[in-house]
């Protein structure tokens, strides 16, 4: 859940305005999960795309990353009040991925499920035109396992709960169903501008 464990520096006036309210800046990247870290091998990895409980495409880690790459720098923010400017992510948009499995968005509805059963509900608009990818490097380095590698779900403009780590597969959904935090009474939506941290923020 989260805590106030964590303490940053004042960002300088010019970076100020990229700082969501009631969040710090800071040049680490702290590490926070559920659970235990897993340690997934590239070759034991796949990534299933689902129309309700109908898989539509899988892709082993060889062919996911044969679809095309793209690299996005963005602020991320975490719901511990944490804010990292900048950071730097390469990987394959979410809407690379519906166009290689031939698909079409079917409802409007999304949930990210992860290796380790995790799973978190994030809107279809707020996956598509390049606002959102399966990242697996994380500064010109693949994804350390402890931020989610060998891929993690990268969801920049919400807070960070919604990207996902060890992700292996995204569901579309009839109705906008809560996923683990969401579930624990996180919001369902998680806007950090708005500070959407919980339910009835």
């Amino acid at each position: 859940m989260a805590t106030r464990g964590f303490t940053g520096r004042r960002p300088p006036p010019g970076e100020r305005e990229r700082l969501p309210p009631g969040q710090y800046l800071t040049a680490d990247f702290p590490v926070l999960s559920a659970g235990p870290t897993p340690q997934i091998a590239p070759e034991k990895w796949t990534f299933t795309l689902k129309d309700g409980p109908r898989p539509v495409k899988t892709w082993d880690w060889a062919a996911f990353n044969a679809l095309p790459r793209s690299k996005l720098t963005r602020d991320i923010h975490c719901v511990t009040k944490w804010s990292k400017f900048d950071t730097h992510w390469e990987g394959v948009l979410v809407d690379d991925i519906l166009a290689d499995a031939g698909l079409v968005a079917p409802t409007p509805f999304v949930l990210a499920h992860s290796f380790d059963g995790y799973s978190t509900n994030v809107p279809y608009s707020d996956l598509s035109e390049g606002k959102a990818m399966v990242a697996t490097t994380f500064g010109g380095q693949p994804l350390h396992p402890e931020h989610g590698g060998p891929a993690r779900l990268l969801v920049p403009h919400l807070y960070f709960w919604k990207s996902a780590k060890w992700v292996n597969g995204l569901q579309f959904t009839a109705v906008d169903t809560a996923g683990f935090w969401e579930l624990r009474g996180y919001h369902i939506y998680g806007d950090p501008w708005r500070e959407q941290r919980f339910t009835g923020d």
